[in-house]
């Protein structure tokens, strides 16, 4: 077997051969949209294999959920989307015999290892921008299907909402996985690994495996989010990644934009989606955008970021979130950061009756409090230091949703986007009696691919800041989280203003 990520498949069958030993196991993953991508990857795979498993997640991977973990009958515990930079604690109970850890996971791992930790990080390949967790899972589903032998079986094919699977999908795609890959590149997309655009590296192997499948179609398209469900005028005015004087943020002036142009842009009074038009239509949009952008003045860089490679799901319906890798992963967020990564995960395994619903009421809710944190950041501003820019939310924006926050309002007034943004926000109650009743503060940070590319590292810079505060943290290069003490905000800041000082220098 050789797979999508030729570097990983030893590893990845060893963790495979080692799942299919255990009478039954524990799958854990973590909450965000590549937690939940991959815990559905790592579910659909263990479930064709004929393993017995339960699902649970965490919204950190500390010691007190490890503890839990360890507390439970499993002896077998698969970590996907995290694990790695738990190593210490789960390799004490794994020495224990607590349980044995099978690891797919692509943050940076803690100076310990274990036998069946399949993490891209381990083989050259960079975890932040070219395999996501669901990729790691995806690699795994993939050599699972191989040394289960499903991959040789001839029974019909059973798409995950309990149908027959498409033509599309076909029975060689559904037997040794390949079907999933669409799932892998939501997560990958999700996690923000489409620099400059597109996916690149093992991630791109993926997609390659996806399309010969039949689950995924690229193209180049324009690189606005809502292609799938916006009204034209929404999805324009909300396009602030690449900032057009007057039509961005500019709710009237995106009318007038579209009103100009010498189409039929809107059907029975309505206005169209960019996924309706046709690609005549889509040219005539883009090169008044263009056009628009060079006589305002938008430098030629910032241009090119108007177009990108799309990945659409092929089986999804035309019009729908789930069409859509970004706005698929969107409402994944919108699911488990409030509390219900069972929904996430019943859509992501087919459930398109109750669970979709349910997850477009959370995305509702959740557009609504980003929009109402967005303005909060907008109206109460930023404090600028040398290296960085942070605000402290206090209990008014969600901590699961914070970091979010902050990288939708880099480019608004007075939020730099040539600066990485550090965002404070209290943690629930519940989280802090499960840490002992010390109250903490959640830290989330987001760069750009561009400040990486000049050095920044986000991973390292949380790390090592708040541990220096008594605090814990990592992720990776663009986007990374931690906690500290209540209290020892100010002395986080200027470490991690040091730090990032030094790493921009």
């Amino acid at each position: 077997m050789t797979g999508p990520v030729p570097e990983l498949a030893d590893r990845a069958v060893a963790c495979a051969n080692r799942l299919l030993e255990a009478d039954r196991v524990l799958l854990a993953s973590h909450i965000d949209a590549d937690g939940l991508t991959s815990a559905a990857i790592a579910a659909s795979a263990l479930e064709r294999a004929g393993l017995p498993f339960e699902t649970v997640f965490e919204k950190q991977l500390d010691e007190a959920a490890i503890e839990s973990i360890a507390a439970t009958e499993y002896e077998t515990v698969l970590f996907t989307d995290f694990g790695s930079g738990q190593l210490d604690i789960i390799g004490e109970c794994e020495d224990a015999g607590a349980f044995t850890p099978v690891i797919a996971d692509h943050h940076q791992p803690a100076e310990r290892d274990t036998e069946y930790h399949l993490n891209p990080l381990l083989f050259g390949i960079n975890g932040a921008s070219e395999l996501s967790g669901a990729g790691a899972s995806y690699v795994l589903a993939r050599a699972l299907a191989d040394v289960s032998g499903q991959a040789d079986a001839d029974d019909p094919p059973v798409a995950t909402d309990g149908g027959t699977a498409t033509a599309a999908t076909g029975t060689e795609a559904h037997a040794d996985n390949r079907d999933l890959a669409a799932l892998a590149i939501v997560g990958a997309v999700g996690d923000m690994q489409a620099s400059g655009g597109e996916l690149h590296g093992a991630n791109a192997e993926i997609v390659a495996e996806g399309v010969d499948a039949g689950v995924l179609e690229t193209g180049t398209d324009l690189a606005i989010y809502g292609k799938q469900t916006r009204p034209l005028p929404k999805l324009l005015e909300y396009a602030t990644d690449v900032g057009i004087p007057g039509i961005s943020n500019d709710e009237a002036g995106a009318l007038r934009f579209l009103e100009d142009l010498d189409l039929e842009l809107k059907r029975d009074g309505e206005w169209r989606r960019w996924a309706g038009l046709t690609n005549e239509e889509k040219q005539v949009v883009a090169s008044a955008l263009v056009k628009r952008a060079v006589s305002r003045g938008v430098p030629a860089g910032k241009i090119d970021q108007l177009v990108g490679t799309s990945y659409v799901l092929r089986t999804e319906p035309v019009g729908t979130e789930l069409r859509d890798a970004s706005e698929f992963s969107t409402l994944l967020n919108a699911t488990a950061r409030y509390e219900r990564a069972d929904v996430g995960l019943a859509v992501c395994l087919g459930d398109r009756g109750e669970a979709l619903e349910r997850a477009r009421s959370l995305l509702r809710n959740h557009r609504r409090n980003l929009s109402q944190g967005i303005d909060l950041v907008t109206q109460e501003g930023v404090t600028h230091e040398d290296h960085i820019q942070w605000f402290h939310a206090g209990d008014r924006i969600r901590e699961t949703i914070v970091g979010i926050v902050a990288g939708m309002a880099m480019g608004n007034a007075g939020v730099s986007r040539s600066k990485p943004i550090f965002a404070f926000a209290e943690k629930s109650a519940e989280e802090a009696s499960g840490s002992g009743g010390d109250a903490e503060v959640k830290v989330s940070a987001r760069g750009t691919h561009s400040l990486v590319r000049r050095g920044l590292d986000l991973s390292v810079v949380m790390g090592e800041a708040s541990r220096a505060v008594g605090g814990d943290g990592g992720g990776h290069d663009v986007a990374a989280g931690a906690t500290v003490p209540s209290g020892a905000e100010d002395e986080f800041v200027v470490r991690a203003d040091e730090i990032v000082g030094e790493q921009l220098s």
